[in-house]
């Protein structure tokens, strides 16, 4: 429970936000829920203003957050790891430059740097040649340490039927261009052209798709599923397979090249495009502790990736920010730096950190369920009295410009900007959004008709709110809110009793993905 000395001295508005699940919806709320038939109890939902609760419904059950759950690792992040937190990769080396041979392996260490490109990494490269190296006598080691385990997406089960698109990609600490291959796609009458970058060595796309007749606009629809065939010689055939519409051109990214692999034909690729040889395998590996630093990339500052992530909601920022909290500290010359070594799996640390930081706010973690901190998971669960509590922390928070900053603007930009238009919210409210299968979700910063800043809180889970009847009944909510005027009745706050096990909880329907940067 949450410990009533803090809470009165934090967040008295958090105190009024336990309130009994039969709270009474607004009207409105009530004729959309009736028009798409989703029933009442599928909705979960609380608004604060002026440390008073005017809505909660259902407010303390534990329910699939899908991407509002980002709010959670975003603003937890600039309050643990600061604005100044980057990520970091290195080029380290023990070895001996003898004339222009480095007489050793040539480690690349990750170090979660979000941003390492294709011009980042031969930007390092080329700082090698101008120390005078042109030969690697020994290995290309790749350093994915910082994680444990260092490489989680071998052997994970696919989340969907689409594992090649970006959102599914699976994070560790040396990532290349979010290890995505980028596809442009040219059909004429009876040919199919295909582009690839990066260019890789040894690497090629083919295709034996289909032409047919169809929309340019949905030329997606008779994609499927590409592979990778390795040759004899070790060189590797990417296959795309389907159909592509005539007379039509498209892009795409796709996620199918093994990051070792990948990884390591790019360094080889640009090396050999700077002149450069390297004599050893690529191998995987940590940096000795001798190891000196020839060259570095650093990311973005926080604030920026924090951005990043809310806005278009990225799955990747985001998981990448969460392991982040579980391996990393912030340093204010290096950016960041590596916390003590652990056995304990970093998801592990990373949980253990956001528990922490939510007790210190006096923000109960009851019923709360952490897998990657993304919401693209089929277990994670939070009460909406927890997403509030959050939210109010971020309007106290040293860091609280920015983490407003980085939500979607309504009517506006990322995944808020084609939704309510006309409604007083418009270019106003900072609205988190959520999609699953058959969950909606929206967290946020709601002004009301008067000015006055509001905390909603609203979560949907149902087979039924497909085909934007969720999103529906949600905008409504925030509409509601935003054309709110002049006190509205003070619920009286009652005694609390602990959230019950999940097990106890009413039963919801299992979340089932769908890309969850869907506006």
């Amino acid at each position: 429970m949450f410990r009533s000395r803090l809470l009165a001295l934090a967040f008295p508005a958090l105190l009024a936000a336990w309130l009994p699940a039969q709270a009474q919806l607004p009207a409105p709320v009530v004729s959309a829920l009736r028009s798409t038939t989703i029933p009442e109890e599928a909705l979960s939902a609380v608004v604060l203003r002026d440390n008073q609760t005017v809505l909660s419904h259902l407010a303390d059950r534990p329910v699939h957050p899908a991407s509002t759950m980002k709010l959670i690792t975003t603003l937890v992040s600039l309050d643990v790891l600061g604005p100044v937190f980057r990520g970091r990769t290195e080029l380290r080396s023990n070895g001996q430059v003898q004339g222009d041979t480095l007489k050793g392996d040539l480690v690349l260490r990750g170090g979660a740097d979000i941003d390492f490109t294709t011009e980042a990494l031969s930007t390092m490269l080329r700082s090698l040649r101008y120390q005078g190296i042109r030969r690697i006598d020994g290995n290309l080691v790749l350093d994915r340490q910082l994680f444990n385990p260092a490489r989680a997406d071998l052997g994970a089960p696919p989340f969907d039927e689409s594992p090649e698109s970006y959102y599914n990609v699976i994070p560790d600490a040396l990532l290349l261009n979010k290890n995505m291959l980028q596809l442009d796609l040219r059909s004429t009458s009876g040919r199919l052209k295909i582009a690839a970058l990066p260019e890789m060595d040894g690497v090629t796309v083919e295709s034996d798709m289909r032409l047919v007749n169809g929309d340019c606009g949905n030329w997606d629809a008779g994609w499927q599923h590409p592979d990778v065939q390795t040759g004899a010689d070790g060189r590797l055939r990417v296959m795309l397979h389907g159909t592509f519409p005539k007379n039509c051109v498209a892009s795409e990214s796709i996620n199918v090249v093994d990051r070792q692999e990948y990884v390591g034909r790019m360094v080889r690729t640009a090396w050999s495009a700077l002149g450069g040889t390297i004599d050893g395998s690529t191998i995987e590996g940590a940096a000795p502790s001798d190891a000196k630093l020839l060259a570095e990339h650093v990311s973005r500052a926080l604030p920026e990736l924090v951005r990043d992530t809310n806005k278009p909601s990225d799955n990747l920022l985001a998981r990448t920010l969460f392991l982040s909290l579980g391996a990393l500290a912030p340093d204010p010359v290096l950016g960041s730096r590596p916390l003590p070594g652990s056995l304990e799996p970093t998801l592990t640390r990373a949980q253990a950190t956001v528990r922490t930081w939510l007790r210190a706010h006096g923000i109960d973690d009851t019923g709360l369920v952490l897998e990657n901190g993304s919401g693209l998971s089929r277990i994670e669960r939070v009460t909406p009295v927890q997403l509030a509590g959050v939210l109010l922390a971020g309007q106290r928070s040293n860091w609280a410009p920015e983490f407003q900053a980085s939500m979607p603007i309504v009517a506006i930009d990322g995944t808020m900007r084609r939704r309510l238009h006309d409604s007083p919210a418009a270019g106003r409210a900072r609205m988190k959004t959520g999609t699953l299968k058959n969950v909606v979700a929206l967290a946020g910063y709601v002004p009301d008709a008067s000015g006055r800043q509001c905390v909603v809180v609203a979560m949907i889970n149902s087979d039924l709110v497909s085909n934007g009847r969720g999103r529906t009944v949600l905008d409504t909510l925030v509409d509601w809110v935003a054309r709110m005027d002049g006190p509205q009745p003070a619920q009286p706050v009652q005694p609390v009793q602990p959230i019950q096990a999940l097990s106890a909880a009413p039963a919801l329907p299992a979340a089932q993905p769908v890309p969850a940067t869907q506006p």
